[in-house]
């Protein structure tokens, strides 16, 4: 191979993981073909504000670097000349900004979506009418950012429930809960068992997927919580197997962390129904970390043991 040769399949080799990088971080789409001048935006913003304070905006900056600007007067800071009057006012006196006394706290705005969550997933009267509900719901951001809402899958009578912490970039595109490398990870655990993924309801706290894949937040779970718990109602599960440190410690309200809650029989009481719950790590996790599987397999033997307990 010669040397272009190579130097281009190294640049194109480089353009491949730089795509590849966007993709992970949840940029997978253009807004516009054309740049947007943000700087000249900026000055458009500042001149319409100036001209509705009646004040003059300031001047546009040289191009070019420019040396400081000595101030004349003595004990000028840092020897640079102050701004003029009124230079910072058209932001300062903007019309449009709304009083301090009706600005509401974000913490108020979280409380009002989990009220409202709370209300509308207790009218839900079936798995199809709560996840309508749940399409409808605007009182989280991670809306806006995601592809598809996915909202579960799997048998509507199972008598196992499987609940993830938020979908990833190959559940967001497809709509439904674990479909990549973890879902197909999580199909052989489970027939290691003789369980049938089709026979199980698989959910997850959160149904947007979180930008770049990052873990959902606590008060991003916490909104989402009342729709989790209608559906474990309506599926009325025998068993409850939470995957990963999320979703334990949102469905289990608990600070302990995965290593120390996996294993470890709980009782989770929802609506009028108590049931047997247990935490294991995630399959993404066990990708991460192979080691860990032993302990993976301790706990779907512990599942298997009281699953024909159950029978």
């Amino acid at each position: 191979m010669s040397e272009r040769n190579a130097n281009e399949a190294v640049a194109l080799e480089g353009v491949a993981n730089l795509l590849e990088w966007y993709l992970d971080s949840g940029v997978d789409a253009f807004v516009s073909e054309a740049p947007r001048d943000r700087f000249a935006e900026t000055r458009a913003e500042e001149e319409r504000r100036a001209g509705a304070a009646g004040v003059r905006p300031p001047p546009p900056p040289a191009s070019g670097p420019a040396a400081p600007r000595v101030s004349r007067e003595p004990g000028g800071p840092l020897g640079r000349e102050p701004a003029p009057p009124g230079a910072f006012a058209p932001f300062a006196e903007a019309p449009d900004a709304p009083p301090a006394e009706i600005v509401r706290r974000p913490a108020l705005l979280e409380g009002e979506a989990v009220s409202e969550a709370r209300a509308r997933a207790a009218e839900a009267g079936s798995l199809d009418e709560l996840e309508a509900a749940l399409r409808r719901f605007e009182g989280s951001s991670l809306r806006l950012s995601a592809r598809s809402c996915v909202f579960g899958d799997g048998a509507a009578d199972a008598d196992l429930m499987l609940i993830g912490e938020a979908p990833g970039r190959d559940e967001d595109m497809a709509g439904r809960p674990f479909v990549g490398r973890s879902g197909q990870l999580l199909n052989r655990m489970l027939k290691s068992i003789g369980v049938e993924r089709d026979a199980v309801r698989v959910t997850n706290t959160v149904p947007w997927r979180p930008p770049g894949n990052r873990t959902p937040t606590p008060a991003e779970t916490e909104i989402f919580l009342p729709f989790l718990h209608r559906h474990v109602e309506l599926v009325a599960p025998r068993v409850v197997v939470c995957l990963g440190n999320a979703a334990a410690k949102s469905v289990f309200s608990t600070e302990e962390g995965i290593l120390r809650l996996r294993g470890r029989w709980l009782e989770l009481s929802v609506g009028e129904r108590t049931m047997p719950a247990m935490a294991m790590l995630h399959p993404a996790y066990l990708l991460r970390q192979p080691a860990q599987k032993k302990l993976a397999w301790r706990d779907l033997l512990a599942l298997k043991g009281r699953l024909d307990t159950l029978g």
